[in-house]
């Protein structure tokens, strides 16, 4: 169901997350950027109001470059030249849509982690969500799932404890961020890889690797 509450605080997120990205990017003259992707001249009620508010949250963000797209032509554009994207913001349709289109220049769904984020809780999952078809035959990528402990890491963020306490999490938290996303990022290059990426390997011996690459 699409809101003017819901449209405005997706909305606001993604300028957000555009303005932090802008911040910590090793390019300090890289320009924050959020695509508005929607079909509101056909569906002219529902994304009609998500592009409303949409439109109206922009100008609390004059530091943010703007772009509409309707979402065939987001599509595209994806599929095509993903790098001229930086935050795209969508319905929930559309976004399921064209996060399966972004996940192949990652490498495919086994890849692609996801973060459904609330005022209060978060859900972390694959992009790929339960693959029934494999289920049990030790065929799957568990890189998508180890990705999601990483977010959920960073969801967590600090807690309500002590200026110095709080310090010290946030520092610990971080370095096993990068541990566990370096450990994946060595898997990918050395192996062992599994079917989906032209490999032999299975669920476990990959799980095993990526905790090899940690503790070395």
């Amino acid at each position: 169901m699409i809101t003017r509450r819901g449209s405005e605080r997706i909305v606001r997120t993604a300028f957000s997350l555009a303005e932090n990205r802008r911040q910590t990017a090793a390019e300090s003259d890289r320009e924050a950027k959020v695509t508005l992707v929607h079909k509101a001249n056909v569906l002219r009620v529902s994304d009609g109001l998500f592009r409303g508010v949409a439109l109206e949250v922009v100008q609390n963000y004059p530091g943010v470059e703007v772009e509409e797209l309707l979402v065939d032509t987001a599509a595209m554009h994806l599929a095509r030249s993903p790098e001229r994207f930086d935050v795209i913001v969508t319905t929930n349709m559309f976004g399921d849509i064209l996060s399966d289109i972004a996940c192949i220049h990652g490498g495919g769904l086994g890849l692609a982690s996801s973060a459904n984020i609330g005022d209060r809780q978060a859900l972390f999952e694959p992009v790929h969500g339960a693959a029934p078809d494999i289920a049990g035959m030790g065929r799957a990528n568990p890189l998508a799932a180890i990705g999601c402990v990483a977010l959920l890491f960073e969801w967590l963020g600090i807690p309500s404890r002590s200026e110095t306490d709080a310090l010290a999490i946030a520092q610990t938290t971080a370095r096993n961020v990068q541990r566990l996303r370096a450990a994946i990022a060595t898997v990918l290059r050395a192996g062992p890889h599994t079917p989906d990426l032209g490999g032999t390997a299975t669920t476990q011996e990959v799980t095993d690797a990526v905790l090899a690459a940690m503790n070395a």
